[in-house]
């Protein structure tokens, strides 16, 4: 059942690239993207993979919280207001895993390179982000859309996988 499951995923998501390409479903300008970047400690493979775990409890959390919002202000604000829960999560597993350097949540405009997820390309250029720097946040980061939710998954139970897509329910309707 998983595996239909993750091939039907793919086929979907493959046809709506396909036949439904980001400009002509009037993709957001550069200043309507909230990105989210989790930054680890350092590029030591311990910070690396602790990095990974602690997406997995951010992005949980997020999941409930985002699911309705359909406004690049109302993201930034909503996240603004959950800053206390994201450094929250994260510190319980940082400290699960035996990492006491604690973390940072912000949002920022900053510069970022132009970056790919499957057939989406941001281009190079200032981004609002939700920045979580685990310690020093020196390390290789893990990067998402908190706005449009573009790749959430939910990590809790891989029975039953939660996708969150603005741009799938935009073309739903």
């Amino acid at each position: 059942m998983k595996y239909l499951i993750g091939i039907f995923s793919v086929i979907a998501v493959v046809l709506i690239f396909v036949f439904c390409p980001m400009r002509s479903m009037g993709a957001s300008p550069k200043n309507e993207y909230l990105r989210i970047h989790i930054r680890a400690n350092s590029n030591s493979i311990e910070d690396q993979n602790v990095k990974y775990k602690v997406k997995d409890a951010v992005v949980d959390a997020l999941i409930p919280i985002l699911a309705d919002i359909d406004d690049f202000e109302e993201a930034k604000r909503v996240m603004s207001e959950n800053f206390d829960l994201i450094e929250s999560v994260a510190d319980k597993v940082l400290k699960s895993e035996g990492f006491y350097y604690g973390c940072q949540a912000e949002i920022d405009n900053e510069y970022f390179p132009t970056r790919v997820y499957d057939q989406l390309t941001l281009e190079e250029g200032y981004y609002d982000a939700l920045i979580l720097r685990l310690g020093s946040g020196e390390g290789d980061n893990w990067w998402c859309l908190v706005y449009p939710a573009f790749c959430f998954t939910s990590s809790q139970n891989s029975d039953n996988i939660v996708y969150i897509s603005k741009i799938w329910e935009k073309l739903k309707l």
